[in-house]
Protein backbone atom coordinates (compact mmCIF):
# COMPACT_ATOMS: atom_id res chain seq x y z
CA UNK A 1 0.00 0.00 0.00
CA UNK A 2 1.46 3.32 -1.05
CA UNK A 3 0.60 6.99 -1.11
CA UNK A 4 2.55 8.66 -3.88
CA UNK A 5 2.86 12.43 -3.63
CA UNK A 6 3.95 14.49 -6.61
CA UNK A 7 3.82 18.00 -8.01
CA UNK A 8 6.40 19.72 -5.87
CA UNK A 9 9.04 22.03 -7.25
CA UNK A 10 10.65 25.44 -7.16
CA UNK A 11 8.41 28.48 -7.49
CA UNK A 12 8.73 32.21 -6.84
CA UNK A 13 6.83 33.89 -4.05
CA UNK A 14 3.27 34.57 -5.14
CA UNK A 15 3.26 31.59 -7.48
CA UNK A 16 1.16 28.44 -7.45
CA UNK A 17 1.65 24.68 -7.37
CA UNK A 18 -0.73 21.74 -7.29
CA UNK A 19 0.27 18.66 -5.36
CA UNK A 20 -1.26 15.27 -6.08
CA UNK A 21 -1.45 12.16 -3.94
CA UNK A 22 -2.29 8.86 -5.60
CA UNK A 23 -3.08 5.72 -3.66
CA UNK A 24 -2.01 2.27 -4.81
CA UNK A 25 -2.54 -1.12 -3.29
CA UNK A 26 -5.84 -0.08 -1.76
CA UNK A 27 -8.33 2.73 -2.01
CA UNK A 28 -8.88 5.40 0.62
CA UNK A 29 -12.02 6.77 -1.00
CA UNK A 30 -14.07 6.22 2.16
CA UNK A 31 -11.43 7.47 4.61
CA UNK A 32 -10.27 10.91 5.69
CA UNK A 33 -7.07 12.14 4.09
CA UNK A 34 -4.84 15.16 4.42
CA UNK A 35 -1.50 16.91 4.06
CA UNK A 36 1.33 17.62 6.46
CA UNK A 37 4.60 19.42 5.88
CA UNK A 38 8.03 19.60 7.45
CA UNK A 39 10.40 22.50 7.00
CA UNK A 40 14.16 22.16 7.63
CA UNK A 41 14.88 22.13 11.34
CA UNK A 42 11.21 22.16 12.27
CA UNK A 43 8.69 19.59 13.40
CA UNK A 44 6.16 18.12 11.01
CA UNK A 45 2.97 20.18 11.01
CA UNK A 46 -0.60 19.79 9.83
CA UNK A 47 -1.65 21.62 6.66
CA UNK A 48 -5.10 20.47 5.50
CA UNK A 49 -7.65 17.67 5.82
CA UNK A 50 -10.61 16.45 3.81
CA UNK A 51 -13.44 14.20 4.89
CA UNK A 52 -14.16 10.88 3.23
CA UNK A 53 -17.14 12.44 1.45
CA UNK A 54 -15.17 15.56 0.47
CA UNK A 55 -17.98 17.56 2.06
CA UNK A 56 -15.80 18.94 4.83
CA UNK A 57 -12.33 20.46 4.78
CA UNK A 58 -10.11 21.96 7.44
CA UNK A 59 -6.98 24.08 7.17
CA UNK A 60 -4.23 25.33 9.37
CA UNK A 61 -4.57 29.06 9.87
CA UNK A 62 -1.27 29.69 8.07
CA UNK A 63 -2.64 28.38 4.76
CA UNK A 64 -6.36 29.09 4.99
CA UNK A 65 -7.52 31.17 2.06
CA UNK A 66 -4.46 30.26 -0.02
CA UNK A 67 -4.56 26.45 -0.19
CA UNK A 68 -7.44 24.22 -1.31
CA UNK A 69 -7.67 20.50 -0.63
CA UNK A 70 -9.81 18.28 -2.83
CA UNK A 71 -10.18 14.67 -3.90
CA UNK A 72 -11.26 12.76 -6.99
CA UNK A 73 -12.61 9.39 -5.96
CA UNK A 74 -12.78 8.11 -9.53
CA UNK A 75 -9.01 8.56 -9.71
CA UNK A 76 -8.31 7.66 -6.06
CA UNK A 77 -6.33 10.88 -5.93
CA UNK A 78 -6.17 13.80 -3.52
CA UNK A 79 -4.94 17.28 -4.41
CA UNK A 80 -3.58 20.37 -2.71
CA UNK A 81 -3.85 23.54 -4.76
CA UNK A 82 -1.43 26.07 -3.34
CA UNK A 83 -1.77 29.70 -4.39
CA UNK A 84 0.04 32.87 -3.33
CA UNK A 85 2.94 30.80 -2.04
CA UNK A 86 5.29 32.33 0.50
CA UNK A 87 8.91 31.46 1.36
CA UNK A 88 7.68 30.12 4.70
CA UNK A 89 5.70 27.46 2.79
CA UNK A 90 9.00 25.84 1.83
CA UNK A 91 8.92 22.28 3.16
CA UNK A 92 8.56 18.64 2.28
CA UNK A 93 4.85 17.95 1.89
CA UNK A 94 3.42 14.58 2.91
CA UNK A 95 0.02 13.16 2.06
CA UNK A 96 -1.61 11.04 4.72
CA UNK A 97 -4.63 8.80 5.15
CA UNK A 98 -6.40 7.47 8.20
CA UNK A 99 -7.15 3.91 7.16
CA UNK A 100 -8.79 3.11 10.49
CA UNK A 101 -11.78 5.45 10.23
CA UNK A 102 -13.97 4.33 7.36
CA UNK A 103 -16.67 6.99 6.95
CA UNK A 104 -15.12 8.66 9.99
CA UNK A 105 -14.09 12.20 10.83
CA UNK A 106 -10.64 13.70 10.35
CA UNK A 107 -10.33 14.78 14.01
CA UNK A 108 -7.53 12.31 14.69
CA UNK A 109 -5.80 12.97 11.39
CA UNK A 110 -5.47 16.66 12.21
CA UNK A 111 -3.31 15.82 15.25
CA UNK A 112 -1.18 13.38 13.32
CA UNK A 113 -2.82 10.14 14.36
CA UNK A 114 -2.69 8.47 10.96
CA UNK A 115 -1.45 5.11 9.77
CA UNK A 116 -0.46 5.88 6.17
CA UNK A 117 2.16 8.42 5.11
CA UNK A 118 3.35 9.19 1.60
CA UNK A 119 7.00 9.63 0.78
CA UNK A 120 6.91 13.42 0.52
CA UNK A 121 7.42 15.96 -2.23
CA UNK A 122 9.66 19.03 -1.90
CA UNK A 123 8.18 22.50 -2.30
CA UNK A 124 10.62 25.39 -2.42
CA UNK A 125 9.42 28.99 -2.60
CA UNK A 126 12.01 31.63 -3.41
CA UNK A 127 11.65 35.22 -2.29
Amino acid sequence: VQLQASGGGLVSAGGSLRLSCAASGRTFNNYPMGWFRQAPGKEREFVAAISWSATYTYYDASVKGRFTISRDKAKSTMYLQMNNLKPEDTAVYYCVADGRRRFGSFDSLVVGEVDYWGQGTQVTVSS
